[in-house]
Parts: structure tokens; sequence; C-alpha cells
């Protein structure tokens, strides 16, 4: 397994992390025996990145972590959380909380879900539009000295949010949506955080399974999709045929298009390392035959022209969920 190095105090890190989000319900069931399973297996492939949020099936999906890492496990493995998202009982989404307080409140039934003494990465998963992005990576920096967080990163932030939050306290990375379905980061989020030596942990590689094997519209409360711009009538059918054309280009070499499209998001530079939301072993064996593709800079052109950004239907989010992300505000003239 290969590795990369992010943010200016250098994480080292497998090329490709696990995303374990989908192992907690959020694209619907999930068989908690079989996550496990496919940690395991990602582990024993050299994979070291493990993603996580405290707010994934309320607190199910860092239990399931704990689980996964007995046995001396942990020692192996760069776990990053975030933070912050509020949910109710039933599962609604209630907004953020990014107060110093509720930091080092969350972050302590965290260690205790997660059964370890530190967050290799600790993060908020959105900007609290209450609270002064200062305060927030400030209370983190209290827990990086008190050896609770090694690293601090930075979720969906804008670029002039992660300018104000990088003079506080280093940071190490930015986790943010990037897939050749989603490449807004790339007018403004990405290089601000190549000026400041930053790295990216890029989620949503397979376009939330657009771009995966047999991409088919999902039912049922339980899955976000169901009510994703980009999974709704003609958007769907639209978006479903770039899979198809990426398809045919990712045959050629002898690919998977899922393949084709994690190859594409690794190619786009050192300090980023791609998430793949694997629920199964099957699924990660395709994505780990991503790393095997040789891929010319003549290929990588005729990937990007199957999936032209600008022919992509539909947002990532419905409209309130676009409204939190800051990394999709357009950042004011910088003075340095």
């Amino acid at each position: 397994m290969l590795t990369r190095t992010l943010g200016p105090k250098g994480a080292t890190v497998s090329v490709l992390g696990l995303g374990c989000m989908g192992m907690s319900g959020m694209y619907g069931p999930a068989d908690e025996a079989e996550g496990i399973a496919t940690i395991h297996a990602a582990l024993d492939a050299g994979v070291t990145l493990l993603d996580t949020g405290d707010f994934y099936g309320m607190g199910h999906n860092e239990l399931l972590l704990r689980e996964a890492l007995r046995g001396g496990r942990r020692d192996r493995v760069f776990i990053q959380v975030k933070f912050g998202a509020q949910r109710a009982p039933d599962g609604a989404w209630l907004g953020f909380d990014a107060r110093p307080q509720a930091v080092k409140t969350a972050l302590a039934y965290t260690l205790r879900r997660l059964g370890t003494d530190h967050v290799d990465l600790y993060q908020p998963a959105r900007l609290d539009p209450a609270v002064p992005i200062e305060d927030t990576v400030g209370a983190i920096a209290d827990c990086v000295r008190a050896g609770w967080v090694r690293y601090v990163g930075l979720s969906e932030m804008g670029a002039e949010t992660i300018r104000r939050a990088h003079r506080v306290h280093p940071i190490t990375a930015l986790q943010l949506e990037y897939s050749l379905m989603s490449r807004s980061i790339e007018r403004e989020v990405l290089p601000a955080a190549r000026l400041l030596g930053i790295g990216v942990t890029a989620y949503g590689v397979l376009s939330r399974g657009l771009l995966g094997a047999t991409p088919a519209k999902p039912v049922g409360g339980g899955d976000f999709r169901a009510h994703a711009p980009r999974w709704q009538a003609e958007n769907l059918k639209k978006n479903l045929a770039l899979a198809d054309a990426l398809d045919a280009v990712a045959r050629e070499q002898g690919a998977t298009r899922a393949q084709a499209a994690i190859a594409w998001v690794i190619s786009r530079g050192d300090d980023i390392v791609p998430l793949v939301g694997a629920r199964t072993r099957a699924q990660l064996r395709e994505s780990l035959g991503a790393l095997d593709l040789r891929l010319a800079p003549e290929d990588l052109d005729r990937i990007e022209r199957a999936v032209p950004a600008e022919a992509v239907a539909g947002d990532r989010y419905g409209g309130p969920q676009m409204a939190m992300l800051d990394s999709e505000r357009p950042a004011r003239p910088h003075t340095p």
C-alpha cells in the first residue's frame, strides 16, 4: 500500500482511506458483521485511514469501529472523526453545534465509544454560523495539547474560513466531496489548501454510488439519496448516461467505472486521499483495484471528457443542506 502525507506536520496515511458512514445505515440497511469484516479486509490490504462521524447512526459507527479494532488493531490505524451535527432520536437533522464546550463534550463521548485515549484527526462537520471558527479550532487545539487529539481538520469549509482556522492552529486536512461529478473545490478551496500545505481527504468519490457498479434509485427514508437532487427523475436519467459513458472508457482500460473514478481522484495530486465508502468486502476489492491502474495523461483526459462537470444534473444536496456548505460560498477577496 502506497502512502501519502497530509498537512504541514506530516500525517502519513494510506493512499486510499475507508469511509465507514454507510456501515451505519445512511444508505439504507447495512449488515454489521459484513461491515466489520470489510474493515478487517481493509486493514489486511494496508488501508490505515478510517473515517467516521459521531452522528453516523447516532454513535453506532464509532461503536462498530471499536468492535472492529479489538485485538490490538487500534494502533494500526489513523482514525478521523467529524463532530458537531445535531440529530433527534428519530434521526432528524437539527443543525450544528461547534461551541468550545460542545467540542470537548463530543470528544469525551467519542473517546468512550471508540474505546481509545485519542483521535488521530478531529474536525467539525460543518461551519457553525453562530460560532467563530477561531473558537472551534482553539478548543480542538486545547485537546491536542491535552493529548486527546493528534491533528486538527476541517470539513466542507471555504477558503477564507480555512485561512482563519490555520492562523489559530495548523490544519492537517480538509474533508471535501470531490469526484468527477463534484469539482467545485477546484475553483477556490483546493488552491487555498495547497497554498497552506493542507491535504484533502475526498469523500463521495463515486458520487454516492452514481459511478458505482450498479447504480439504482434508492428507496425508503433510511437512504438519504432518495431525496438527493442528483437521484431525482430526469436528473438521474442524465447522470446515469454519464456513468455509462465512463463505463465505456473504463472497459478499454480493463477496469470498472468505479475503479476509473477512484483512479482519477488519486491522480489529482499527492495531497489528496480518496475515501471509498465500501460496505462490503466485494466493494472494497473493486475499489482497491483502482490502485493497479496505470493511466496516462490522455487516459485521464478521456475519463474527464466522459463525465464533464458541467453536464452533471442537480446539486449534491437539497437547498437547505447546500446552504450549510461553507465550501460552496464564493470567497471574499483575500488580503494576505
